[in-house]
């Protein structure tokens, strides 16, 4: 495990179970495949946090932690409410800088987030923001974190990134950017994440369901 750093990284995400996860895998995907892609890209995620600098690991779950959870990781139960209100929760735990990012993107690397977890991350720098390709956003991290930075703002929707960007903005802070990442919600992305990360978890679980259809 790498050594402490200045931030908490915080990964929000569903217990893999079918019928509740990545439910648009489904068709072509059964529920309980559609599960198995979910936790092939927590692990990847997870294993991926522990390899970071941070100050804290924390997995803001809804469920419960299940055998894919690794060693070194605190887990805390996600609030109720939207999605909104559920990431100004996980910012209201914090008590110094956080980065969260979710589950939906197991291609990340170290070298993805290496910006915002640095020992300079917070200078002349207030957010981070990592843009995704569907509109959304796969990561957002504070400096100071406030729950009103998040609350309010439209979820799953394509403008979701412009206005959480946006609120970033008008609130006054210095934003910088993170490489533009896709996340895992159809099939298509899912082929396509698979083939940005090759040799991770994931991408052996869509092999395997991959070749079983075939057959």
């Amino acid at each position: 495990m790498s050594v402490p750093g200045p931030t908490a990284l915080l990964v929000i995400a569903k217990e893999p179970l079918p019928g509740l996860v990545k439910t648009r895998l489904t068709p072509p995907f059964t529920p309980a495949e559609a599960a198995q892609l979910a936790e092939a890209a927590l692990r990847d995620t997870l294993r991926t946090m522990l390899s970071l600098p941070a100050r804290r690991r924390v997995l803001v779950l809804d469920g419960r932690p299940g055998p894919w959870l690794p060693a070194g990781v605190d887990v805390v139960a996600q609030s109720s409410g939207g999605l909104d209100e559920r990431l100004a929760a996980a910012f209201a735990g914090c008590t110094g800088p956080a980065l969260l990012i979710g589950m939906d993107t197991p291609q990340i690397t170290a070298a993805h987030l290496a910006p915002a977890l640095s020992p300079d991350a917070w200078d002349d720098c207030d957010a981070w923001f990592g843009p995704a390709d569907d509109g959304g956003f796969w990561a957002l991290g504070l400096a100071a974190p406030d729950p009103a930075l998040v609350r309010g703002v439209p979820m799953s929707v394509p403008q979701t990134g412009a206005v959480q960007r946006r609120r970033l903005v008008d609130a006054g802070l210095t934003v910088r950017d993170l490489p533009r990442l896709r996340d895992v919600d159809t099939a298509a992305d899912a082929a396509h994440v698979a083939a940005a990360a090759p040799q991770g978890e994931f991408a052996a679980a869509l092999a395997r369901l991959t070749a079983a259809a075939a057959r």
